[in-house]
């Protein structure tokens, strides 16, 4: 999971319509249907999984979210970088 803390406010919805036009990245996230990120899920897929996408009330502009990757086909650091990279430029 990564905690994400932005300038300005980002709603969780605001996260998904961004995420979901990103290069490489689906939203995968009905948590009340238990669709969410798993690695049974996203294993030998080029796609990384967001999930559970949330505001994190514990900061100031802050998000919560769930990503899985079939790590040999995609380093989840590189990952955790690009997600971020999308949600900031958003945020400005």
């Amino acid at each position: 999971s990564i905690n994400i803390e932005t300038e300005k406010k980002l709603s969780a919805n605001d996260a998904r319509a961004v995420l979901s036009t990103a290069p490489g990245v689906l939203v995968y996230d009905a948590p009340e249907k238990n669709i969410y990120p798993m690695q049974t899920v996203c294993a030998n897929r080029d796609e990384v999984y967001v999930g559970r996408i949330r505001e994190d009330n514990t900061v100031e502009n802050g998000l919560n979210i769930w990503i899985a990757a079939d790590n040999l086909r995609k380093g989840a650091a590189l990952n955790a970088v690009q997600i971020a990279e999308v949600l900031v430029k958003k945020a400005k």
